[in-house]
């Protein structure tokens, strides 16, 4: 049984009253230069934005740009007091959280390759014990919802309340439009688990490019998250880090304008009863759906039994591949997508090979 969250409004500790919060700066603190100038063009378009900046900077291979370290702090510092924006950076370690409440900033992040490792996350927790400042916890680099949750209930245990969640998207084999793919189910799935739970979006990380974020950022919104954390640099052809996926200010002002904010529910009555009736419409249609499946499933245990009592073979490559060759084809004439059907038909084999196994050892 998961443990309820009693978790602090993200208004409380952001300052902002209206959706949508937003994060904003560059990938990594390069320079005072740099970051001043970010900052300094970010608060002209907004000035209730939280300022982001990585100052440590986990990389895969040695002798990449690890970030400036500790002094970056300071630069920190100066863009809190000369822009007014609150500031947060990314923490992997005790030592980081400590210099970065040493520091005063306002917000700290931990990361997708931390909060892979329970270890890892136990020993932030550990050192943010008895201190009130704002968490927020990325998705770990692969798609595993149990380990990102079980992150957020370890800095929650530590008697941090004022948290949120951060969807970055996750790594995945194969070619993709994004750096990172979406898998908003996994989302999705941790709305359902923690209701009261803020999850912020970080369309960068997951477009690994600048084209498909206003696509990205208004996806997330219309998913009803709660924020954007957008990489911004005020010249990204020269950042040391993820230069394709930074907007420059001008960008992203353009960006904040042309977002659409929308309303979870509507007052209007022959909208909900439109609605209700239509819903009512998805219903039954779930039901014929589910109707459908069982009555498929009874055949698949018939062939089971069939092939154990001919001594043939489970899976019948041939006859899979045709299935899925003709379900697809069938399914986009009739408005489908493919890559709905293609899902669709691998869960339905996947469980069809689970059924005709069990009848098989039986």
């Amino acid at each position: 049984m998961k443990p309820l969250l009693n978790i602090s409004s993200i208004h409380t500790w952001t300052g902002k009253k209206n959706k949508p919060i937003i994060i904003s700066g560059p990938c990594s603190a390069e320079n005072e230069t740099q970051v001043m100038s970010t900052a300094k063009a970010i608060a002209a378009i907004d000035s209730s934005v939280i300022f982001r900046a990585g100052i440590w900077k986990p990389r895969t291979r040695p002798n990449s740009f690890e970030g400036v370290g500790t002094i970056g702090l300071k630069w920190l510092q100066k863009v809190k007091q000369e822009t007014g924006m609150k500031v947060t950076t990314e923490v992997a370690n005790a030592k980081h959280v400590e210099e970065c409440l040493q520091s005063g900033v306002d917000i700290v992040w931990i990361g997708a390759r931390t909060t892979v490792s329970p270890f890892a996350v136990q020993e932030i927790a550990d050192a943010l014990k008895g201190v009130d400042i704002p968490v927020m916890i990325k998705n770990p680099v692969n798609p595993d919802l149990q380990l990102w949750i079980g992150a957020i209930e370890r800095i929650y245990q530590a008697g941090v309340t004022k948290l949120a969640a951060i969807h970055r998207g996750f790594h995945s084999y194969g070619n993709s439009p994004f750096r990172n793919e979406p898998n908003w189910e996994i989302a999705v799935g941790l709305r359902l688990a923690y209701p009261s739970l803020p999850i912020i979006c970080d369309p960068s990380h997951i477009c690994g490019n600048t084209e498909l974020i206003p696509y990205i950022s208004q996806k997330a919104l219309d998913m009803e998250m709660d924020g954007l954390m957008i990489e911004t640099h005020i010249m990204p052809g020269i950042a040391k880090s993820d230069a394709k996926q930074q907007l420059t200010p001008v960008q992203l002002k353009e960006l904040l304008s042309k977002l659409v904010v929308r309303e979870m529910i509507s007052q209007n009555k022959e909208f909900i009863d439109q609605l209700t009736q239509l819903r009512t419409h998805i219903n039954n249609a779930d039901d014929e759906i589910l109707q459908v499946l069982m009555k498929r499933m009874q055949i698949v245990r018939e062939i089971g039994q069939y092939k154990k009592d001919n001594n043939v073979t489970i899976l019948q490559a041939t006859r899979w591949e045709e299935i899925l060759n003709t379900r697809i084809s069938n399914g986009q004439m009739m408005g489908l997508s493919e890559e709905l059907i293609r899902k669709l038909y691998h869960l339905i084999h996947d469980e069809s090979i689970r059924i005709q196994t069990e009848i098989m050892n039986k």
